[in-house]
């Protein structure tokens, strides 16, 4: 469903469509939600649109101050997702929380693949999924929201020469979280990811949600219709 709005498909709000409300209650909840976030994190920029739903995603609006994005991550977003780039996730929780409509994406998690690599190498399974998905990294969306050695192995892939649409770096711990994602900021790639320990799984959902809320917006989606 979608508000009112003169300029249906602006990118900086002035419409709001929530893809996952499909009852009346969930969509008031989530509208209300939005509103309070545009009051207190701002709504200038689609980048701003992606603060409001992370800050919204963990109930605290301190998290709108730790976003960060570089090469203009949401444009970079749009255009994967328009080519039906496909979306690759580092856990299983991150696949499921992607919203399935709005956009023709598949949606892979690396952890369906690189057993072998993980038993053989002895680095985590994400880690071994992303190497064995090596090839279909080019022109893909990466999401992590949980596993910092992934994106680490993302980082020395974009190193080497593979460039990704668009990572969503948002690794939550105290082991390599904020220097993973320090190290993906320092990249030439379009990236949303956040400062500090923070993050997780919520995060990394809540930003690939909004580009794909933003794209579906741009089609003229008009809510499911109660």
């Amino acid at each position: 469903m979608r508000e009112e709005s003169s300029r249906p498909g602006d990118t900086t709000g002035s419409t709001y469509t929530d893809l996952a409300a499909v009852t009346p209650e969930a969509y008031a909840i989530a509208s209300t939600s939005r509103n309070l976030a545009r009051e207190r994190v701002g709504n200038a920029t689609p980048e701003d649109r992606i603060r409001q739903r992370c800050s919204i995603a963990v109930g605290d609006f301190a998290m709108a101050d730790l976003m960060r994005f570089a090469g203009d991550p949401v444009a970079a977003g749009l255009a994967a997702l328009a080519q039906e780039a496909p979306i690759i996730t580092d856990i299983r929780m991150v696949k499921a929380g992607i919203l399935k409509r709005g956009h023709r994406s598949e949606v892979l998690c690396a952890l369906d693949y690189g057993e072998d690599i993980a038993r053989e190498r002895g680095i985590t399974r994400t880690s071994a999924g992303f190497v064995a998905l090596r090839d279909r990294i080019e022109g893909s969306i990466v999401v992590i929201g949980n596993a910092p050695s992934a994106l680490l192995v993302i980082c020395d892939m974009v190193r080497e020469g593979v460039r990704p649409a668009l990572v969503v770096g948002t690794p939550v711990g105290f082991v390599n979280a904020a220097e993973s994602k320090e190290a993906l900021r320092a990249l030439d790639v379009p990236s949303v990811s956040n400062a500090g320990t923070r993050g997780g799984t919520p995060v990394a959902v809540a930003a690939i949600n909004e580009i794909i809320t933003i794209l579906a917006e741009r089609a003229g989606y008009e809510g499911p219709g109660y």
